[in-house]
Parts: structure tokens; sequence; C-alpha cells
């Protein structure tokens, strides 16, 4: 049984206070998702604050004693624990639930999915399960890739992300804000979100360490490829730097692929691909004055590798609050909806 039609759904999202929470409810209002009713939802600290939703305002309720029987969605995006926790609590009560944290990507039970890559992988999804949302860096990247590898196989990846610190959330943000302040007026900035001072700066590791000596970041980008992509032959070598940019990450791409492929084809190919704009030539895209804010993926220097006879080089940006988690979670729910029964 798939998600069974309606005229209008209820829906719930998880961590409303959020930087991805609150992009969550503006683009269930901009898109005009067929909503009856939306609770906002945080922890007790939370209740009670509004949030926006498109002219209107909602007061944030507490998680902790929300009852999702009779919901049909809940967006979840308040951190891993969180998400263990309280979405199987949300599926067993019926809810199909949309994670953007990475607690279940992995779990071989639950789909990973980027809409424009692999959706069809939700035709026979059951109402009441839970599917998570890739990581940011994963989502854009693979934008650019799936059609590179669907036309000619990928072999190898190697990618470098800048990654603003918008993906680590409001109180990250707030940070750069202050440390720039403190740059500017003569004093030592002080670190208490990330591990290291971020104005002016770069950090090149994002997340913990694992003991092959790459970041859970970087280990995240190598297993959702393989997972998402449905091969466990691809091999993706990544290295993350946190970035002092506020939204947007930018990612410097090369690969390799298994069958020979012109650049000039790989252009028509991601022309025709949704989600992506390619800018060609001189045209540089940019993650303050392309990517932030827009749904799109951005696609430039796409160019033949010099070091390799089937290596392909790009630069990617994109919004990875909107696309990068947000968007990409309302567009799983569209096509859920849209392949009702």
């Amino acid at each position: 049984m798939a998600i069974p039609r309606k005229n209008e759904y209820r829906v719930a999202v998880v961590g409303a206070t959020g930087a991805v929470g609150e992009v969550m409810l503006e683009l269930l209002a901009e898109r005009k998702f067929p909503v009856s009713e939306v609770a906002a939802l945080a922890s007790s600290n939370s209740v009670g604050r509004e949030v926006s939703f498109g002219r209107k305002s909602l007061i944030v309720d507490d998680l902790a004693t929300f009852d999702f029987s009779g919901w049909d969605f809940a967006l979840f995006s308040a951190g891993g624990s969180v998400s263990a926790e309280f979405a199987p609590k949300a599926a067993a009560a019926g809810c199909t639930v949309i994670d953007n944290t990475s607690h279940f990507r992995m779990d071989p039970e639950v789909p990973l999915v980027v809409p424009e890559v692999n959706a069809g992988i939700l035709d026979d999804f059951q109402p009441g399960g839970i599917i998570a949302n890739p990581n940011c860096s994963t989502i854009q990247m693979l934008l650019a890739i799936a059609p590179i590898h669907r036309a000619a196989g990928v072999a190898r990846i190697n990618v470098a992300t800048y990654q603003s610190v918008s993906g680590a959330g409001k109180a990250a943000m707030e940070e750069l804000g202050r440390q720039c302040a403190d740059r500017f007026n003569f004093r030592e900035p002080r670190s208490e979100v990330l591990s290291a001072p971020i104005a002016f700066n770069l950090i090149p590791a994002i997340d913990v360490f694992e003991d092959n000596g790459y970041t859970r970041e970087e280990m995240k980008m190598h297993r959702e490829t393989r997972k998402i992509l449905n091969s466990d032959d691809i091999q993706v070598n990544a290295t993350a730097v946190r970035v002092p940019v506020f939204i947007g990450h930018g990612e410097a791409v090369h690969l390799e692929t298994l069958e020979d492929i012109e650049v000039s084809a790989v252009c028509k190919l991601l022309e025709k691909s949704p989600g992506i704009v390619v800018m060609k030539g001189k045209d540089l895209a940019m993650p303050l004055t392309h990517a932030a804010g827009s749904d799109a993926v951005f696609v430039c220097r796409l160019r033949r590798d010099l070091s390799h006879p089937r290596g392909i080089d790009f630069w990617v940006v994109s919004d990875n609050v909107r696309k990068g988690a947000a968007l990409n979670a309302v567009q799983i729910a569209e096509y859920l909806i849209g392949h009702s029964k």
C-alpha cells in the first residue's frame, strides 16, 4: 500500500525553530504543499515561541508530549539523538517520517533519497515508515554526478568541499558574525560552537575523526553516494573544509568515468537534468551570488581533467539549508503524494 491519496495532509515539522526547520515551513507554504494543518514542534525550551508559516504564525508545541496519531508527515531536523528517540514513535503512530539527520541514513531498511536521482525506490513505500535525507554535500554532488553515472558510469570521485557555517546550525552562523566583529575590533574571538575560530579562517575538518583518518563528514559522502547510486564499486575520496561563508556549500569535484564521454555531452546531460543550472565559459557560480536563497544546484568550470583520459572536473554550489536539507525533504513528501493511490 502506497501513501493514501488525499486532498490535504497534516504535516508536523520537528525542529521548527532551527535554521532548517524554519526553511521547511517556508517551503511548505511557498510551494503550496496541500496541508490541512501544520504543527511546529521543538524542545520544551522553545514551547510557546512563534514561527512563520507563510503569512501565518504558528505556536511551537512540545515534541515530547506530541501525539503523531492521525498526522500524515513528520519532517525531522532537530539532531540525531532527537530523531533516534522520536522518529520511530512517529512512524509507529502511522506518520511518514522524513528525517534530515544522519541517524537512519545507512540503515538498510531506510530509503536514502535524492528525488531527482532515485525517487523510484519510494514507489511502494508504506505509510508510517522512515525515509532519510542525505547529507547536504552528498545531495548537491549527486545531482550533478548521477546523470553522468547513468550515461557513462563513474568509477571514482575526488571531492573537496567548502562548507558554510550554516551547515553547523544557527549558533555557528551567529558565531561567525560575532567573530568577524571581534576581528575588526582587534579582539581575540572565542569559539564555542566550532572547533576553532572561523572568521577569516578555514577549518580542514568537519565532524569527528574516524579510525581511518577521514572525518565522519567525509565518510558520509563516501557511504551515502554508494547507497544512493546503488553501487559499492564507486570510490569516493572526500576532504571536507569549513569556510567563513554564512550560507552555501561549494565543492571542487573530479570524477573518472568508466566509459569515454565528451565534456560537451556531459554539459548537455546536465543542462537537461532537473534542479541543475549549468554556467558556461568563464561564468562562475558562487555561494553568496547564486546559491543562497535558490533551489537550484549550480555547476560551472566543467572541463576535461588534464591528468586522466576519462577525468572530468567541475565546481558545484548549492544552498545547503534549502536543497541540501529542507527542500529535499519537502520534495520527497511531494513525490509521495504525487504517487499516492
